[in-house]
């Protein structure tokens, strides 16, 4: 029998990646708001998704930004702070409106994490197929990661890939949380 895998995985990016649809599509309930207005997730928010034989404790956090306000830089610290301790970082970005001088700034944020860094190129049901593989190069040049994973969470197209992945780098754990439990809000 396979030994039990558990562990934290931080959804990071820029605000409006779809870090929140990714999160939800994942634990196939809406635990975080989704909105086109930026900054609507304000609090890191947990939730917990049981398979056989591994928990995964997914941490949907702010959009990385350069604000201005105390709110702002709490939302951005918090995020951050999710990311350090993290097992796997899933770092979102937009392949519609991949802004790479922005994503050359907030991946910055990756350095100094233990977790498995994972590339997620979000919403590619908005964009040919061929504008990938350019983005995908461009980002591996920013920071080594781990994987680079094309989805949808709109669609769930290339979720069930992510998952499998993020498996494979679990480590070796027991569950953090009963089975009962899906998230730490109310």
């Amino acid at each position: 029998m396979p030994p039990f895998k558990a562990g934290f995985i931080a959804v990071l990016g820029r605000p409006n990646v779809g870090k929140s649809t990714l999160f939800n599509s994942i634990l196939g309930e809406k635990m975080a708001i989704v909105s086109e207005k930026p900054q609507t997730t304000r609090n890191r928010i947990l939730g917990i998704r049981n398979l056989e034989g591994a928990q995964l404790i997914f941490l949907d956090t702010p959009g990385i930004h350069q604000g201005k306000s105390k709110l702002s830089e709490r939302m951005v610290f918090t995020a951050l702070e999710s990311g350090r301790d993290a097992d796997v970082l899933l770092y979102l970005i937009d392949a519609s409106s991949p802004l790479l001088e922005e994503e050359k700034k907030t991946m910055g944020a990756l350095r100094g994490s233990r977790g498995v860094p994972f590339l997620v190129i979000n919403k590619i049901d908005l964009v040919k197929k061929k504008v990938l593989l350019p983005i995908m190069d461009q980002c591996q040049k920013l920071h080594p990661f781990e994987k680079i994973i094309p989805v949808s969470a709109l669609t769930g197209d290339g979720v069930a890939l992510l998952l499998e992945e993020v498996l494979k780098v679990l480590p070796e754990s027991p569950a953090y949380y009963p089975e009962d439990m899906v998230t730490d809000q109310t």
